[in-house]
């Protein structure tokens, strides 16, 4: 996680601070991120509000925290799949047709 962060604070690119910083703040408990690290990427976001997508397609919110515009799909993990609502093999059929 510390070259992570090294990394990222050494490409100084406050969007991609941002991108990070939101998603290891959406991730932190099961990456184990320490607080600390998020507020060193906060000391480098933008200052101004940037997209994470700069095609607007969908709607999208704004992270005051971050300063990051951030799709709806994303915040809400719309994509993920759940896979308590049917089994593995409903799953697999309903890739398959």
């Amino acid at each position: 996680m510390d070259q992570v962060l090294k990394y990222a604070l050494l490409l100084a690119n406050s969007t991609t601070i941002a991108k990070l910083g939101f998603f290891l703040e959406t991730h932190r408990e099961a990456l184990m991120v320490p607080e600390q690290y998020l507020e060193e990427l906060r000391k480098s976001c933008p200052t101004k509000p940037h997209y994470m997508e700069r095609t607007q397609n969908e709607s999208q919110k704004m992270i005051a925290k971050w300063n990051l515009v951030v799709p709806l799909s994303l915040i809400n993990r719309s994509w993920e799949v759940s896979f308590e609502n049917f089994s593995r093999c409903e799953y697999f059929e309903k890739m398959i047709e």
